[in-house]
Order: C-alpha cells, then structure tokens, then sequence
C-alpha cells in the first residue's frame, strides 16, 4: 500500500509474524524468525484487532467502546499502524 492509511484500510498481521499474549512478559509480543518485539499495552490492543477482516476505522471504534473516557484515539491508532507496516509487522487487504 502505498500513501496515507485511510479509515476503510483493512489491516493484518503480516506473514511470518505471530501476535501473542507472553505471560512471562506480561504482554503482547510479536514473534518472527529473527526474534521477538515486546508491545506496549496500546501497541497490542490494536495488533490483535489487525485480523485482516475489520477496517482501521472500526479498530478505532472498538478501542473507543472499550476503553470509554479516552480521548481521540485516531492519531495514536493511525500513528502505529504506520510504523507496524513500515516494520512490515502488518499489511494491507486488497
């Protein structure tokens, strides 16, 4: 995908990349080959929501219901999933 992330994006976790909960961690961790990324709180409520089915706006809409009292969340949500497919973590659906 190339240019801006638009609110009917339908992001996934990339091939090669597996998101799970690491209980010795405490967190979510991003598995591959060459190792593993330890994710915020933020950073894996909206990894796990990259399930290749659901669009950035309607990740954006679950965060806010479940987090209610949180302000915008589009920014920060728009801001890492930037980053996770510059590191190649997600893609984009057709």
């Amino acid at each position: 995908m190339s240019g801006p992330i638009s609110p009917s994006s339908v992001p996934a976790v990339s091939k090669g990349f597996r998101l799970q909960w690491e209980e010795a961690q405490g967190c979510h961790v991003l598995l591959y080959p060459e190792g593993m990324v330890k994710l915020n709180g933020p950073a894996g409520e909206i990894l796990k929501r990259c399930d290749g089915a659901r669009s950035a706006a309607e990740i954006i809409q679950d965060l806010e219901r479940q987090f209610p009292g949180a302000e915008d969340l589009s920014d920060d949500v728009y801001q890492f999933l930037s980053t996770a497919h510059d590191n190649q973590w997600i893609r984009f659906a057709a």
